[in-house]
């Protein structure tokens, strides 16, 4: 549930949010819509990617949908116009199918990024940007936990892309004013996360592996992690478009609780009749995986008052528990 000064803050605002059929943007859109806001959801509805009409059951009357690619330059300059907040969550986010695929990524998390700046600048240069980031752009870690100022250096064209991405809404705020924030976001899960495959997420795979009855398979399984339930992550971004200090401002997502990816198994198997194995890594996921990986928070702790409030556990119940009911709307 939203907290009141949120609610209040959003009440009548209009509200675009890109990726909004996806598992993160439909579920700021159900936080908003009780505060409200007018929304508008824009999604390509790519099969390869996250958006699902099965996101935003329940709230169908209440929001808008545009079907539409952020590719689409044409159509952007029209729907950003009059905007009170972008919340900015389109892109491609497997790493294999960067790799596989090095262009289509650029044209999504690099060009796209640009060209929804230059809609911004042109047409609505006084809405408040939120960008959804992520941990990859760190690379291989160098010390433990990652924060802010730790080097970035991708292993990946996503990571690199994403990182364009970053950059082109810190020189559009430094330059032309455009008050944006980047939220470099960890391991999110939670309900409405794509689990058909492993293409977004490793985890979101194993919550259908588990349901189906089949064993998990943990890649390696010695790396340690962190992880971010949906409605932390969301309440980070609903921050990060309210409050003035976050204004030009790089936070890093992150929990304090960390795990390996063994035990991560073990936990969840125990929550449901399961089992899991360890394997040796896929060599295409080998030559870009980061290693461990658990990030420093205290900078968004200290600025907006954010901090992870959803234990692990918990959210691994809530999670299984939406598949039980709605696996259907999520694989064949």
């Amino acid at each position: 549930m939203i907290a009141p000064e949120l609610a209040e803050h959003f009440r009548g605002k209009r509200v675009l949010i890109t990726g909004g059929l996806g598992f993160i943007g439909s579920t700021i859109a159900r936080e908003l819509v009780e505060s409200g806001a007018q929304i508008t959801l824009v999604d390509s509805l790519t099969p390869e990617y996250g958006g699902n009409l099965a996101n935003i059951a329940g709230i169908e009357e209440r929001v808008r949908v545009n079907i539409s690619d952020v590719r689409d330059e044409h159509s952007f300059r029209f729907l950003i116009r009059d905007q009170d907040v972008l919340f900015n969550l389109a892109g491609q986010t497997s790493h294999v199918d960067s790799m596989a695929e090095p262009y289509t990524d650029l044209d999504i998390n690099a060009r796209s990024q640009l060209s929804i700046l230059e809609a911004c600048r042109h047409h609505n240069p006084d809405a408040r940007v939120v960008f959804a980031s992520t941990r990859q752009i760190y690379g291989r870690p160098r010390y433990l936990p990652v924060d802010e100022q730790h080097p970035l250096q991708p292993v990946d064209v996503n990571g690199i892309n994403k990182l364009a991405g970053e950059w082109y809404h810190l020189v559009y705020g430094e330059v032309y004013g455009i008050r944006t924030c980047i939220l470099r976001m960890t391991n999110t899960y939670g309900p409405r996360m794509r689990v058909k495959d492993a293409r977004q997420t490793f985890l979101g795979f194993w919550f259908r592996l588990l349901l189906e009855g089949r064993a998990l398979q943990v890649w390696g399984g010695a790396q340690r992690r962190d992880f971010n339930y949906v409605d932390d992550a969301v309440r980070a971004f609903l921050l990060a478009a309210v409050r003035e200090e976050a204004v030009g401002k790089v936070y890093n997502l992150g929990d304090a609780h960390v795990l390996t990816l063994e035990d991560l198994a073990e936990q969840l198997t125990s929550m449901a009749p399961g089992s899991y194995e360890v394997v040796s890594f896929p060599e295409e996921r080998l030559r870009i995986d980061i290693g461990d990986y658990f990030g420093d928070f205290a900078k968004i702790q200290a600025e907006l008052g954010w901090a992870p409030a959803v234990p692990l556990e918990e959210g691994l119940r809530r999670t299984v528990d939406y598949y039980r009911r709605h696996g259907s709307r999520y694989w064949p």
